[in-house]
């Protein structure tokens, strides 16, 4: 991964001196994204089984009485928290609620929802809705995020709203070029009709009245978004005019299906999930990852924690 993107992901990580916990610390990958991740100095890792004072009992009771005043009004007991915290993802989640460290990375050997469970349920969204996850594919020619490819199944305009608007931030703060929104469907300006296109043109004329500074466009064809040949035929009043950077799927299906044919046949490099729209980041690695993209989520979520733009 020698992409210029990919250095200042890294550069910018190093400068921030970030603490991110990897729960899984056993698998021979994470143990080598550790190693490397502390010896070049990109953020300080916690490794849940090296960390003795982590393990103490009193320690141990601390988090869990934390997780216990959280989850009280749902039904969780005393017991139950104490019994709880003995799962190093829901103890992970802790640390980073608690601001032991600053953001975790995880689920190279579990399923999602190992991760995604203690995270929902510790961690707040930053709009009161729900997070949504996006892929940042990296073409020869410029670099994309596509979102959701990840978790929401079948989100409603308000959600497409809101997924919008976390990418564009999300975009600020990885790649620090000018963002450019095309709400994605199967027609352009009116070419087909029908629930699924309606969902997009609702949600496409809502996020233009809501961030009017941002270009954005929908709904639209892929092609129409992002080729400027295509535009010039499909869509030639389309303020994208075929530049689209940020492509907004309307379901999931699609979202992933996507950024997967991109990924494959395109072979580019697409890096995710992320998750966006948590107070603090946590975030998911594939079961078939690589050490490197270890190092590299672990990099981006540092840089997630700072809340600000990459220079």
């Amino acid at each position: 991964m020698t992409n210029i993107l990919i250095n200042n992901i890294f550069n910018k990580a190093k400068q921030l001196h970030k603490t991110i916990v990897i729960p899984e610390s056993t698998d021979p990958r994470v143990k080598k994204a550790a190693r490397l991740l502390t010896s070049r100095k990109i953020c300080n890792i916690i490794l849940l089984e090296k960390y003795a004072k982590y393990k103490n009992i009193n320690f141990k009771r601390e988090l869990a009485h934390e997780l216990f005043l959280l989850r009280q009004d749902k039904g969780l007991s005393e017991a139950q928290a104490l019994e709880l915290i003995e799962d190093p993802f829901y103890f992970g989640v802790m640390l980073v609620k608690l601001g032991y460290a600053d953001g975790m990375v995880g689920a190279a050997s579990s399923p999602t929802p190992r991760l995604l469970r203690p995270t929902l349920q510790i961690l707040k969204s930053t709009t009161g809705k729900l997070v949504s996850g996006f892929f940042i594919v990296i073409t020869p020619q410029k670099t994309f995020l596509f979102a959701d490819c990840a978790i929401n199944p079948d989100p409603t305009p308000d959600l497409l709203v809101q997924i919008a608007i976390d990418s564009v931030n999300s975009y600020k703060q990885l790649i620090g070029s000018i963002p450019k929104v095309a709400f994605l469907s199967y027609s352009t300006h009116d070419s087909a009709s029908g629930p699924a296109v309606e969902k997009v043109k609702i949600a496409a004329k809502t996020f233009q009245s809501l961030c009017p500074e941002i270009v954005s466009d929908g709904e639209v064809q892929l092609d129409a978004a992002i080729s400027p040949e295509v535009a010039q035929i499909k869509a030639p009043n389309s303020p994208l005019k075929g530049q689209a950077n940020i492509l907004i799927f309307p379901d999931l299906n699609s979202g992933n299906i996507g950024y997967k044919l991109a990924q494959r046949f395109g072979k580019n490099i697409a890096i995710g999930p992320i998750i966006q729209g948590l107070e603090k980041p946590i975030n998911d690695l594939s079961r078939g990852c690589t050490y490197k993209e270890i190092i590299l989520n672990a990099a981006i979520t540092a840089i997630q924690s700072s809340k600000q733009p990459l220079k």
